[in-house]
């Protein structure tokens, strides 16, 4: 649980579905109670299966928060919870977060020098009431790097390559592979949080 709030007036710390330092960090700085549930969802398969029905990366992104949420809330079915998920989205295809190196490698030469979007999604439920949902985008712009820069750059990396879609962590390494950035810096981590603070307000939460 989090430092309390002076702006919280729910009883109970808001549930987070997920397992993200940065969402939790964003949230922990915005003084918001919190209480972490890992909701145990099997993300690449739902993603895969979407994408192969034609859905688009922004509709994946909303469709993997929904079933954060459900889950997070089959665990706690009384309690508020949110879940959010991120989805990378090159020319309209779907890029996830890389297996190893060598993918890594190779999702980090398709974006260079091009733009890509990220969609972070947001659900609110609680039991089996969906009580908001909401994506917020940003677009990006990948310098034309040299190839010795990436593999220095996936050197320094390490193992955490394979931590966020795309290969790269905004708050960290990752603004060394960028030209251009347009959008909200918690969106690029992954949370909508704007957004995220005003539905709580408007369901009582957070004093307005």
């Amino acid at each position: 649980m989090t430092t309390p709030s002076p702006f919280w007036l729910s009883p109970e710390p808001l549930i987070l579905a997920s397992g993200s330092a940065a969402r939790r960090a964003l949230l922990e700085a915005a003084r918001v109670p919190l209480e972490i549930l890992k909701a145990s969802v099997d993300e690449g398969a739902i993603a895969r299966t979407l994408h192969l029905q034609r859905e688009t990366p922004h509709a994946i992104a909303i469709a993997l928060a929904h079933a954060k949420a459900e889950a997070g809330s089959r665990k706690a079915p009384n309690r508020l919870i949110l879940a959010a998920d991120q989805t990378l989205d090159h020319q309209g295809k779907l890029l996830m977060k890389p297996a190893n190196r060598a993918h890594a490698r190779g999702q980090l030469l398709v974006l260079r020098g091009d733009l890509h979007f990220l969609h972070s999604a947001a659900v609110l439920r609680k039991g089996d009431r969906v009580l908001w949902a909401g994506v917020a985008s940003a677009r990006l712009t990948f310098r034309t790097f040299s190839d010795a820069f990436l593999e220095a750059y996936l050197d320094a990396m390490g193992e955490t390559i394979c931590d966020t879609v795309g290969g790269y962590q905004i708050e960290a390494l990752g603004p060394h592979l960028f030209e251009e950035i347009e959008g909200d810096h918690a969106t690029i981590l992954g949370l909508p949080l704007l957004p995220v603070l005003h539905a709580l307000r408007d369901l009582g939460c957070l004093a307005a």
